[in-house]
């Protein structure tokens, strides 16, 4: 089989405990001729951290609004907590990991995420991609666990929406495939989960609020990587060992594919 390299994006309640990263690990290594990288969120924890912390949540299109007094709380969630708790489960299960964030020798630079003329505070969006500490990981055998915090290039550290840091960073890797694990089992439309969608689809199933919430987020991501030349978007549920498998060996199983 040709080199594959897959970028997993994990989020939502897609792995709820040890067993998932467990089943992904045996994955990873039945397959040691698939290159794996790794971007996680965090969400839940996050509005849980900022909840005990008495602040306030706000979504905008799945996008997390984020303020100047929650940067910390938000960095502390998701790059102390979620990423060495993802790569240990990993590594206990044989995988060798490499800890990493967007602001890992300038991993991502970000500037200002802006939309429609909504300032969403301290929300970057990609601007440009240096992924040659992931390369020189995937190199070593190592699998690359990313967290999505990042910084802008005064170092003024910013919360970047994990879809978005996927997408960017599967571009610039040159992926085979985009996977975003989640815990609904991909895009519902007619009461029906859609096997497959292209470009024109999405935009339209946006328009006519078919997609919503944070659902519109990972599409426009995973539109985006497409536009950069990802040949492949998954949006799937994790089912266990096979859905890894199904997703290598290009077997048809649940979820949604996206393509140009």
């Amino acid at each position: 089989m040709d080199q594959r390299r897959i970028l997993i994006k994990i989020g939502g309640q897609a792995f709820t405990g040890e067993k998932g990263f467990g089943e992904l690990a045996r994955g990873i290594s039945a397959h040691p001729e698939v290159e794996v990288v790794i971007v996680h969120g965090g969400g839940a924890e996050i509005s849980q951290a900022l909840k005990e912390a008495r602040r306030p949540t706000q979504f905008v299109d799945g996008i997390r609004v984020t303020r100047g007094a929650d940067m910390r709380i938000v960095d502390q969630v998701l790059s102390d907590t979620v990423n060495p708790r993802i790569a240990g489960w990993l590594e206990a299960h044989g995988v060798a990991c490499c800890r990493l964030s967007g602001k890992t020798r300038e991993l991502l630079v970000v500037k200002p995420f802006i939309k429609d003329g909504r300032d969403y505070g301290y929300v970057g969006e990609v601007d440009r991609v240096n992924p040659r500490v992931v390369r020189e990981a995937l190199a070593e055998g190592r699998v690359p666990v990313i967290s999505p915090i990042s910084a802008n290039d005064r170092g003024v550290v910013h919360n970047v929406n994990a879809d978005s840091a996927a997408a960017a960073l599967a571009a610039a890797l040159q992926t085979t495939d985009l996977v975003f694990v989640t815990d609904v089992p991909g895009v519902r439309a007619g009461g029906e989960t859609c096997a497959r969608l292209d470009i024109a689809q999405t935009r339209q199933l946006i328009a006519d609020g078919t997609i919503q919430g944070g659902m519109v987020a990972k599409i426009t991501a995973g539109r985006r990587a497409l536009e950069q030349g990802v040949p492949r978007v998954h949006i799937i549920a994790w089912e266990g060992e096979r859905t890894f498998r199904q997703i290598v060996t290009a077997q048809r199983g649940g979820g949604t594919v996206l393509v140009c």
